[in-house]
């Protein structure tokens, strides 16, 4: 397998990168200490290209549904002339939920259900189909996953009792097999990127993209500002570490490291130097 040290490219602005608006999520209570990195809004180009979304279907017969129970969704716009064989992932960020509290709220939202998502998304940065903004990736298949799981792509439990579904994790799978079947198995290269929870959640999945390819598939994962790092906030305590570790405990998280050659189901998942 390729060395992720070598694959994973870090970044820290996410202003160049995106498809469209990532707005801010509401905090629930001002009390709760709910952390977001959202993504920046990018809707600065005239005329963008509007990409329709389209929903997973059969997504719940395999469990992989929004925090709400309705089917995850993407936007995919394809590849043309040299770029016809060539994939652009791009997972959308947006924060966690840590808390059943927070996570009940967060299905209200587009971020839990896909009830709420916007139709169409302008598609801009790097999944821009114009050669002057995006001459690297201009004439790929790009596509944008939608998050609506509050755990970057990675949770794989159940809460009853208020309806909530954690299943990033199967939402990831069931995203990849749709797209493998619409051509992305015979791409010739390949990239995962992402942005703030979605650049974390390139980082965690970037082996299992890897594998989804022949080794003659030039494949990469692109990281941007989703590197966070666990160290004294401005408060002097540790405000990340804290939520990230209801994040794993809520969403029962886990992750096999090939460098460690170990499953990981501590907060320490959530934190690339301890992955990598």
């Amino acid at each position: 397998m390729v060395s992720l040290k070598a694959a994973v490219l870090w970044l820290y602005a996410c202003s160049v990168v995106l498809g469209g608006s990532e707005g801010s999520f509401e905090e629930v209570r001002a009390t709760e200490k709910v952390v977001s990195f959202p993504e920046r809004n990018a809707n600065s180009t005239p005329n963008p290209l509007m990409v329709p979304l389209t929903l997973i279907q059969g997504a719940d017969l395999k469990g992989a549904v929004c925090l709400d129970g309705t089917l995850p969704g993407y936007h995919l716009h394809p590849g043309s002339g040299s770029g016809k064989h060539s994939w652009l992932i791009h997972l959308e960020g947006g924060g966690w939920c840590n808390t059943i509290r927070n996570c009940v709220f967060r299905k209200t939202t587009r971020r839990g259900s896909s009830k709420f998502m916007e139709k169409k998304l302008p598609f801009t940065g790097i999944l821009s189909n114009k050669a002057e903004e995006n001459p690297d990736f201009f004439n790929w298949n790009r596509v944008k996953l939608r998050y609506c799981d509050g755990a970057s792509f990675s949770g794989d439990g159940q809460n009853e009792s208020p309806q909530l579904y954690f299943r990033g994790q199967r939402i990831w799978s069931a995203a990849m097999e749709i797209l493998m079947s619409k051509g992305m198995q015979n791409a010739n290269q390949a990239l995962l990127s992402g942005c703030s929870a979605g650049g974390l959640a390139s980082i965690i999945h970037c082996d299992e993209f890897r594998a989804l390819f022949p080794q003659s598939t030039k494949v990469k994962c692109f990281s941007d500002a989703g590197l966070f790092l666990d160290v004294l906030d401005v408060s002097g305590g540790h405000t990340l570490r804290n939520m990230y570790r209801g994040v794993v405990s809520l969403q029962v998280l886990s992750y096999y490291s090939p460098w460690h050659q170990k499953l990981i189901v501590q907060v320490e998942m959530l934190f690339p130097a301890y992955v990598y």
